[in-house]
C-alpha cells in the first residue's frame, strides 16, 4: 500500500528534523521545504505531489496564511494544517477563514498533529471517493441506490428502508452488522437525507485513537489541561453542533468514557477537559458497532443505560454472504470506479470470475470484495478480469503458511532479541498468517485492538 506523503514547510531546521523523524517513524513519506514560495511553484506546476500540507505561520517570503490564500485561489484543495506560536484567536480565525484544515500551537504536541494529519486523510479519502461515486455510478433497473450505497438485496432494502424513514428525525441511532458492511456509508446517508445535511458531518473511530488522547478529541481541552495541551481546542461534540456526530466503533469506548457520554447524551451538555464550565450541544448522534454490545453488557464491558440511549433505532446491515444478489451490483459498481481511478478503460468480468466472487463467503464482506477488484484492476494485464485475479487473499492462506512458520523461525534464530524486540516480531507475524485481518489478530492474540495499533506503530 502506497505510504501517505506530507510535504512540511518550515525555515526551522530543528523543527523539520523533529517532524521528518516523527512522520517517518509513524509510516509517511515526507518532503521537506524551506519557504512557501517553492512549495507552491511545485504544487502548482505539479513537480510534486503529496497528501496533506504542513507549514509554517511565519516563513520569509509569503507566510502560512499566504500560502494557504494562494493555493485556494488556483483550486488545490489540499488539507493544509497551520502551526505558528502565535497564540491569538483571530490569528487561528483567519487561518480558517483563509481554507486552512487546522491550526496548531507551538511546542508542538506531536500525538496531537498526528490525529489532525490522519483526520485530514479520511476527509480527503472521503471527498475524493464521493467526487468518484459521482462520476461512475450507472445503476441497473431495480437496484437500490441510496447515497452511493449499491445492492438489491431484501436485506439491503430494509436497511435502507428504515434509515430514509428516520433520516429527517434527531434521534439517536445505532447501526450494527460485521466489519466491511457499510455500517459508515449508511450512517453518511442519514445525515445527507436529513435535515443537517447543511451542517457538518463529523466522525470519529473510537477504536484506533488511544483513550488519552480520545476524550480530548471528543469534547476538547482547556489550555494547560494536561501535558502538552498549550492552547485550548474545540472537541468534536462542538465541531458537529447542529450537524451529526457519527461515533464508530462505539463498542472499544472505554468504560470512563462511556459515563460521560451518557452524561452528554442526558444533559445535552459537554466539558472541556480542564474546565468547569458546560457548553451546551446540540448535534445528532449515529454511532455503528461490529460487536454485540448485549453480550458486552452481560461481560460488564459496556454501560446498559447507554446502550438504551444510542439504540433508539437500530439498524442492522447484514453481511454479504446473506446478501449473494447484491455482489454482481457491487463488482460492477468497484469496476466502474477503479477504472476510472486508475484510468485503465472499463474492464469486464470472466465468467469464471464472477462465478468465484458469487461463490465466496466474503469473510470481509464489502471491503473485502472493494479490494479484491481494486486488486484485480491493478494487476490483470487484459481487459477481461480472469479467476487467478480475484482469487480472495484468505485462499492463500495454506499455501504461505510454513512459508511464514519459518520465517518467524529464521528472524528469532537470526539474533538475541529484547522482549519487545520479540513480541512486535511475533504480532507481525501473526497478522500475516491473518492476512492483515487486525481484529482477528487481537483475537488471536487476545489483545484489545488499541494495544495492536499501539504496537504496530513501534514495529
Amino acid at each position: 500500500m502506497k505510504k501517505p506523503r506530507i510535504l512540511i514547510i518550515d525555515d526551522d531546521r530543528d523543527v523539520q528534523e523533529l517532524m521528518l523523524n516523527f512522520f517517518k517513524k509513524n509510516s509517511f513519506d515526507v518532503v521537506l521545504y524551506d519557504e512557501a514560495q517553492k512549495a507552491l511553484e511545485d504544487l502548482t506546476q505539479q513537480k510534486v505531489q503529496c497528501d496533506v500540507v504542513i507549514t509554517d505561520l511565519m516563513l520569509p517570503n509569503i507566510s502560512g496564511i499566504e500560502f494557504t490564500r494562494r493555493m485556494r485561489a488556483v483550486g488545490n484543495t489540499l488539507p493544509i494544517i497551520l502551526i505558528t506560536a502565535n497564540k491569538k484567536v483571530e490569528t487561528a480565525v483567519e487561518a480558517i477563514a483563509t481554507g486552512a484544515y487546522d491550526f496548531l500551537v507551538k511546542p508542538l504536541h506531536f500525538p496531537q498533529l498526528l490525529v489532525s494529519v490522519e483526520r485530514a486523510l479520511y476527509l480527503t479519502k472521503i471527498q475524493d471517493e464521493n467526487t468518484t461515486l459521482k462520476n461512475v455510478v450507472q445503476l441497473h433497473e431495480g437496484q437500490t441506490s441510496l447515497e452511493g450505497i449499491v445492492g438489491k438485496s431484501s436485506g439491503l432494502k430494509k436497511a435502507l428502508d428504515l434509515a430514509r424513514r428516520v433520516s429527517k428525525s434527531s434521534t439517536n441511532i445505532l447501526i450494527t452488522g460485521e466489519s466491511g458492511t457499510g455500517k459508515d456509508v449508511i450512517a453518511r446517508a442519514i445525515h445527507t437525507m436529513g435535515s443537517r445535511k447543511k451542517a457538518p458531518f463529523v466522525t470519529i473511530n473510537c477504536a484506533v485513537i488511544p483513550e488519552n488522547l480520545l476524550e480530548s478529541e471528543l469534547f476538547g481541552h482547556a489550555k494547560g489541561a494536561f501535558t502538552g495541551a498549550v492552547d485550548k481546542k474545540i472537541g468534536l461534540f462542538e465541531e458537529a453542533n447542529g450537524g451529526t456526530l457519527f461515533l464508530d466503533e462505539i463498542g472499544d469506548l472505554s468504560l470512563l468514557l462511556q459515563a460521560k457520554l451518557l452524561r452528554v447524551l442526558q444533559e445535552g451538555k459537554i466539558k472541556r477537559m480542564g474546565e468547569n464550565q458546560p457548553r451546551p450541544i446540540s448535534a445528532r448522534i449515529l454511532s455503528a458497532t461490529h460487536k454485540n454490545l448485549t453480550q458486552e453488557i452481560l461481560q460488564k464491558k459496556f454501560r446498559k443505560d447507554l446502550y438504551f440511549r444510542l439504540n433508539v433505532i437500530p439498524i442492522w446491515v447484514p453481511p454479504l454472504r446473506d446478501r449473494k444478489e447484491d455482489i454482481l451490483p457491487l463488482a460492477e459498481f468497484f469496476l466502474r470506479k477503479y477504472s476510472a481511478l486508475n484510468g485503465t478503460g472499463l474492464k469486464q468480468l470472466s465468467k469464471d470470475a464472477l462465478e468465484n466472487l458469487i461463490n465466496n463467503s466474503w469473510p470481509g464482506n464489502v471491503r473485502e470484495l472493494e479490494s479484491t477488484i481494486e486488486r484485480a484492476i491493478i494487476l490483470s494485464d487484459s481487459n477481461v478480469i480472469r479467476l487467478e485475479d480475484v482469487v480472495p487473499l484468505s485462499d492463500d492462506k495454506s499455501t504461505h503458511k510454513k512459508e511464514d512458520e519459518f520465517s518467524f523461525s529464521s528472524q528469532i534464530k537470526s539474533k538475541i532479541l529484547t522482549v519487545d524486540e520479540l513480541i512486535n516480531t511475533y504480532i507481525q507475524f501473526v497478522l500475516k498468517i491473518n492476512l492483515g485481518a487486525k481484529e482477528k489478530t487481537a483475537r488471536d492474540l487476545q489483545i484489545d485492538r488499541k494495544t495492536l495499533y499501539r504496537r504496530l506503530k513501534d514495529c
